[in-house]
């Protein structure tokens, strides 16, 4: 059903987090594969994808360079996109797992993030962030990503030009387009 793609350079220690918040998907069968775009790592990168049975591409150029390779091996019809170091919230299967299914077959013009959170933040800052995505602000790449693969491929996926690609692929889709999940994605404070 997903594809998680993990775009990484000498991403060792923030990738190991992001990878066992994913192991309930794979048990579940939400998550199909994990693709780790590497950039030329020089640390384990590699090795910890190994161990966590990842598949692991080496892409010179830029980081959308890296994404979009990623994406185009994909083989699942939905793409997660997540940075080294992001946590998903214990409960993200069974949403991420709704809106994916609610769009079989139907609208797969539209993409979801995740509720922003930081671990081990104040309420103020929590506060803020409900605030924030309260009045429309546009979504981070540190939410994650969730968009069919169709879709992806209408909008031309990252641009390899883009100084930051994430944001520009969000940008392009339009917070219109974007569902915002009420689980969490937790990144270091």
């Amino acid at each position: 059903m997903l594809s998680v793609i993990i775009a990484t350079l000498d991403s060792e220690r923030a990738l190991v987090s992001t990878l066992a918040a994913l192991v309930p998907g794979a048990t579940e069968g939400l998550v199909s594969e994990v693709l780790i775009a590497d950039g030329g790592s020089r640390d384990d990168t590699a090795a910890v994808a190994d161990v966590a049975g990842c598949k692991f591409l080496a892409v010179e150029g830029s980081q959308g360079s890296q994404l979009s390779a990623a994406a185009a091996t994909a083989r699942a019809p939905w793409l997660m996109f997540l940075r080294p170091g992001t946590v998903l919230d214990t409960l993200w299967t069974g949403e991420t797992r709704r809106f994916v299914e609610q769009r079989f077959g139907g609208d797969v013009g539209a993409a979801a993030v995740f509720r922003r959170g930081a671990l081990a933040q104040s309420a103020l800052r929590d506060a803020m962030l409900l605030a924030a995505a309260a009045i429309g602000a546009r979504p981070r790449p540190e939410q994650g990503l969730i968009i069919s693969k169709q879709f992806y491929l209408a909008l031309g996926g990252h641009s390899e030009t883009a100084a930051d690609p994430e944001t520009d692929l969000i940008r392009r889709i339009g917070r219109r387009r974007i569902a915002r999940l009420s689980t969490s994605a937790f990144t270091a404070a």
